[in-house]
Order: structure tokens, then C-alpha cells, then sequence
């Protein structure tokens, strides 16, 4: 067992595409959705300690719940629960928050998923990943994909998950315009809850190429979104406006992403839009492939 600090890195989940294609009758929706991950995000940092104990740092610290609604601690005590027997003593875990909360980009979930990863790791325990993965769905729909970390497409509630056999490495910038977004409220205010599918997702070897694929999908949250923060559409404009080859709201909002063919552009961009709008959150990133 490590006695080191163990840290994860809680990536940023991107919703390049969002198909919604229906609803069962308990009400959850029914998603088709392509993701990944940039090499940005929360960090989480897991060590032994004397009793267990959470604190939070970084930019929006201020944003994040510390008692027991957080997902970090509820990931915590899920690893106990399905590791009767084994050795788990108290552990303290510091969450680095760099992502905007309530974000469309996954923090809350990356951050369980993270913690996982890091506990594990800490403890010298493993969980059948199958396992896990189900057990995981009690904590929120995005944890499957979140604790997979690598292009995939979400299917379902956003609990299946299906790994991308090919995917290439993207420059982006994130951008948020400084608001934070009820999911539920944005799923209320949908028009349409039978879209269509999401198209077969064909191997792209660039930026263009993922964008020009990216263009035939939707966000079908993204007009909703917009209607109750107009903002989003000022963020997509900004983005466009400096280059992007293609700009998207991802998951409920309000992060949108714009691509980039390298990163030069892409730290360019960043650098106007925060001229532009200093109380907005931008990053430039690096939207992970499956190599």
C-alpha cells in the first residue's frame, strides 16, 4: 500500500455531440453522445491521514457543496462499500477545483471518478471494471463514462458505453461565460424529446475532418440552453469570430468548445476572448485521442 499522496487528474468531459432520442416512463432521458476528455481539469489528491476529511482549493472552490452531497465523498464511501474486508483507513482528499461548476463539462462526476482511480490506487485494491461501472451508476448516468476517460460514445441513460476504436488528438478552447445551468431546467424546456440518432461515427485523422464529421451531429440541449442563458450564444459567436473550425455548447452548458487545427490558433483565440471578456473562464486544451 503507497504511502505517498496518490493524484489524479479529473479531466474536463466534452460532449462533442448530444442526440436526445427519447424518454422511458420513469422520466430519465434517453442519449446518444459523443465524448471525450481534455488534458484539463479538476485534480483530486488522496493520502492516509488520522480520520478522513475533505478540502477544497482553487478558483471556483467557492462554488463547490463540502458535506455529503458532494460526489467526491460519496465516491469514497462507494469504494469502501465494495471493498468489505479490506483494509480502506481514513484517507484525506483535497479537490483542486480549476473547472466551473454546473459547467456541462462533467466536474462533479470526473471528480468521483477521479477519487476512485486515486483511492484504489492509495489502498492496493482493484474492483472488476464491469463492477464498478455499475455500482458507479448510483452516483450519476456520466460516472461509467467518466471512470473509461477516452473518446467513446454514451448511449442509454449515458451509462453504456461504447470506446472509440479511433479517434485523433484535437486542439480546443473552453469557454464559460460565467453561469451555471440546472440540467433539469434545460431537459424541462426541450421542444423535441424523439430526435434523430446519433450518425455512425467514421474514423477522422484531423481537426478538419472532425469537424466537418461533428457538423452532421447536434447538440439538442444547446437552443434550449440559450433561451435561458443567452450568454452561450455570445460564447459561441467569440469563438467563431477567432477561428474555431467548428464551436459547441457541450453537455447542458453553459462550457462551450471550439476546435482548432493546432495550437498555436488556439492559444490565440484564448488569449482575445479573455481580453474580450475577463470574467469569463478560457482554456486552451488538448481534447484527447485514442492513441
Amino acid at each position: 500500500m503507497p504511502t505517498e499522496p496518490i493524484s489524479r487528474l479529473a479531466r474536463a468531459k466534452l460532449n462533442l455531440a448530444l442526440h436526445v432520442t427519447g424518454q422511458r416512463a420513469d422520466g430519465y432521458h434517453l442519449i446518444e453522445s459523443l465524448v471525450a476528455f481534455a488534458d484539463f481539469g479538476d485534480e483530486i489528491t488522496v493520502a492516509h491521514s488520522d480520520e478522513d476529511s475533505f478540502v477544497v482549493s482553487g478558483h471556483f472552490a467557492s462554488w463547490v457543496p463540502i458535506d455529503g452531497s458532494n460526489l467526491v465523498l460519496a465516491a469514497r464511501d462507494l469504494v469502501r462499500k465494495l471493498l468489505p474486508g479490506t483494509n480502506t483507513p481514513p484517507v484525506r482528499i483535497a479537490l483542486n477545483k480549476r473547472l466551473p461548476v454546473a459547467s456541462g463539462v462533467g466536474g462533479g462526476s470526473s471528480d468521483a471518478a477521479a477519487t476512485i482511480k486515486a483511492l484504489l490506487a492509495l489502498w492496493g485494491a482493484q474492483i472488476d471494471a464491469e463492477e464498478l461501472a455499475r455500482a458507479a451508476v448510483s452516483l450519476g448516468a456520466d460516472l461509467p463514462m467518466c471512470l473509461v476517460g477516452r473518446p467513446l460514445v454514451a448511449r442509454g441513460i449515458g451509462d453504456e458505453v461504447e470506446p472509440l476504436r479511433s479517434f485523433p488528438a484535437v486542439h480546443a478552447v473552453l469557454v464559460n461565460p460565467g453561469a451555471q445551468i440546472s440540467t433539469p431546467e434545460i431537459f424541462k424546456a426541450l421542444e423535441k424529446r424523439d430526435n434523430a440518432a446519433l450518425p455512425k461515427w467514421t474514423e477522422a485523422n484531423d481537426t478538419f475532418a472532425v469537424a466537418q464529421a461533428l457538423a452532421d451531429m447536434r447538440n439538442d440541449l444547446q437552443q434550449a440552453a440559450m433561451a435561458l442563458c443567452p450568454a452561450i450564444g455570445d460564447v459561441l459567436d467569440a469563438l467563431r469570430s477567432n477561428g474555431a473550425e467548428l464551436a459547441r455548447m457541450s453537455g447542458s452548458g453553459a462550457t462551450c468548445f471550439g476546435l482548432f487545427d493546432n495550437f498555436g490558433p488556439a492559444v490565440a483565440a484564448a488569449d482575445v476572448i479573455s481580453k474580450m471578456q475577463p470574467g469569463w473562464f478560457v482554456e486552451p486544451c488538448l481534447i484527447r485521442g485514442t492513441d
